[in-house]
C-alpha cells in the first residue's frame, strides 16, 4: 500500500484536489456514502455539521448579506429621492422671486429650512452701486476676498475663527462650517455663501463636497440677476 508519504500521495495539493473536483462534478454522486459522512465545524459554533448542511449554510448567509445589500440600496435611493425634492423645493423658490434684491435673503431662509441647517450668511462683492449699501455686500475684507478665490472646492470642516464666520447670526455657538465659493460665467469669484452648525461632525473633512458644488452653481445663477439689475 502506499504510504502518504510516498512521492505519489505527498505531490498532491489541495488545488489539484480542487481542480479535481470542479472537472469531476460526477464524483459524489458516485461516492454518495462519502458525500453523507463528511463532517465540518459549524461557523456557528462547536458542533460538527454534514457537507451539505455547511453548504446550506453558507448560501443562506450569502442571502442574508444580499438581503442587506438590498435594504441598503433602497435606503439611499430613498435618501437621494428626499435630497432631490428639497433640492426642487429650493430652487423653485428662488425662480419664483421676481425682485432681484429680495434674492439672498430668500436664497439663505429657503436653504436652512429645506435642508435643516442652523445658520447660514451669504456676501456678494462687485456688484455696482445699486447694491454697495445692501446687507449682502457689507463687511467682506480683501482676505476673505482672497480666502473665496483659492477655495477650488467648497470648505467644510471645523470653524477655526474665519472670519468670513462673523457674518452668522450666532458665530460663537458654530463649531463646523461649510464655505462655498460663488462664481460669475467668467468664473470669477463673486461671493462666499456660509452654513454653520454647532455639531462639529456636521462639516467635515471628510465628506464628499458634490452636493455643495452643486447648491454653489445653482446660487450663483440665481443670484446672477443682482450683477444685471
Amino acid at each position: 500500500m502506499t504510504s502518504p508519504e510516498s512521492p505519489a500521495v505527498s505531490g498532491i495539493t489541495e488545488h489539484d484536489i480542487a481542480q479535481y473536483l470542479a472537472n469531476n462534478p460526477a464524483f459524489f454522486e458516485r461516492q454518495a456514502e462519502l458525500l453523507a459522512s463528511i463532517q465540518l465545524a459549524s461557523p456557528h459554533g462547536s458542533r460538527a455539521v454534514s457537507l451539505q448542511e455547511r453548504q446550506m449554510q453558507m448560501l443562506r448567509d450569502r442571502i442574508r448579506g444580499l438581503e442587506q445589500k438590498i435594504v441598503e440600496m433602497i435606503r439611499h435611493g430613498q435618501e437621494n429621492v428626499t435630497i432631490t425634492d428639497r433640492l426642487h423645493r429650493w430652487t423653485r423658490a428662488l425662480l419664483l422671486t421676481a425682485e432681484p434684491a429680495a434674492l439672498p435673503a430668500v436664497l439663505l431662509e429657503a436653504l436652512q429650512h429645506e435642508f435643516l441647517i442652523p445658520q447660514a450668511a451669504l456676501r456678494l462683492w462687485g456688484l455696482g452701486a445699486a447694491h454697495e449699501q445692501a446687507p449682502f455686500t457689507q463687511g467682506v475684507s480683501e482676505e476673505v476676498r482672497s480666502f473665496a478665490s483659492s477655495l477650488v472646492t467648497p470648505y467644510c470642516g471645523l470653524n477655526g475663527g474665519f472670519e468670513a464666520a462673523r457674518w452668522l447670526q450666532q458665530p460663537a455657538t458654530v463649531m463646523s462650517l461649510a464655505m462655498i465659493p460663488l462664481h460669475d460665467e467668467g468664473r470669477a469669484t463673486i461671493g462666499l455663501l456660509v452654513l454653520g452648525s454647532p455639531d462639529p461632525t456636521r462639516y467635515s473633512a471628510e465628506m464628499g463636497t458634490e452636493f455643495l458644488v452643486r447648491i454653489g452653481e445653482v446660487a450663483s445663477a440665481a443670484l446672477s440677476r443682482l450683477r444685471s439689475d
